[in-house]
């Protein structure tokens, strides 16, 4: 008999002995930690219960508090070559799929995709002064500064090259003939670098007006001081099918405020007060996808960040779209960052 996703679910106030009898009947090494309206809440896999087990943890304790919070998925709205890549990136088995409203819709399994050579532009925004890593970037750039093994702007490029784009445009400023030094060509990493040289810091769209030519396709620009494990691919195909004039990679963000927060009328009577509630965002991960035609809200030779060409498309009447982005994601701007990322790198990028 098929199983769909509702015969491997539990609520997330399910206990762990009631978690492990689902996925002991669902047989697919994996249950669907679901709330009230089937939002997916996080996943409970075959490696979760054993080590809650080995931990001496009591079969009595909610799910939740063994539970993968942040569990690989994909879009329903995604096509099945994308849902397979993210599986086979991420070595998964199976791949919980969400609707835009963030309900699971189905599950589906894996089966080994092709990974053609792909013409798209990549452009990587890698002039940053790197202030915050000071005494780190005094003599070299901060996309050049070693998180495991090799530089971090050593990782995007081979993530690139892993996914199949063979056109990458480094956009380069301090100490940018450290940058030319290392990469070259980019013959070493089977993909073809050429280089955009700022002549003052431009932003992080304001070099795109020095391309010598405008990309004639959607392309993608990064900035070149993270570290993740998005399928670049999906998000281009997710660009494209929701027809967007561009599209921004988004994270969501959340803190917890340390007092009680009072929700007052303007009579200043109090409606509600709640206790150290967890305020959450959404905000940008530093990836995107534009088409051709945005370049020319760009203002040539100034400084122009992101957020102006998102809010000047919107202005002129503009579609613009966000990815949600749940694949490791950090960015190493920050001292405390730049040792978090050391810290994971092996466990993630190998």
């Amino acid at each position: 008999m098929h199983k769909t996703w509702k015969d491997i679910s539990v609520r997330r106030d399910a206990t762990l002995q009631q978690a492990l009898t689902v996925l002991d009947q669902g047989a697919m090494q994996i249950a669907l930690v679901v709330d009230d309206a089937c939002h997916l809440a996080g996943t409970l896999t075959d490696g979760d219960a054993r080590r809650a087990l080995l931990r001496g943890l009591s079969m009595d304790i909610p799910v939740s508090e063994v539970m993968n919070p942040n569990p690989i998925t994909g879009l329903l709205a995604e096509g099945r070559d994308i849902w397979q890549r993210t599986m086979q990136r991420h070595s998964l088995r199976h791949l919980p799929l969400l609707d835009a409203s963030g309900c699971v819709a189905e599950l589906v399994r894996y089966e080994l995709p092709s990974e053609p050579e792909r013409n798209t532009p990549v452009i990587i925004m890698a002039g940053g002064l790197g202030a915050r890593l000071r005494p780190l970037t005094n003599d070299i750039p901060k996309p050049l500064l070693k998180v495991g093994s090799r530089p971090v702007l050593e990782t995007i490029v081979e993530n690139f090259a892993e996914q199949g784009f063979q056109h990458i445009t480094l956009c380069i400023n301090y100490k940018g003939d450290m940058i030319r030094e290392h990469f070259g060509d980019g013959g070493r990493w089977g993909v073809q670098i050429d280089y955009v040289e700022e002549p003052d810091r431009m932003g992080t769209a304001g070099a795109l007006t020095l391309l010598p030519k405008r990309p004639s396709e959607p392309f993608i620009v990064m900035n070149g001081d993270l570290l993740t494990k998005v399928d670049f691919v999906r998000l281009l195909d997710f660009h494209r099918k929701q027809q967007f004039a561009a599209t921004v990679a988004m994270r969501e963000y959340s803190h917890q405020v340390p007092y009680a927060v009072l929700e007052i009328d303007d009579a200043y009577k109090v409606q509600r007060m709640v206790e150290k509630p967890i305020e959450r965002r959404y905000v940008s991960a530093g990836i995107y996808v534009l088409d051709p035609k945005t370049v020319e809200h760009i203002p040539n030779g100034e400084f122009y960040d992101m957020p102006s060409l998102f809010n000047a498309l919107m202005d002129q009447g503009s579609t613009v779209g966000s990815f949600p982005l749940r694949d490791y994601w950090i960015d190493i701007g920050r001292m405390e960052d730049l040792e978090r990322a050391s810290a994971e790198f092996t466990e993630m990028f190998g």
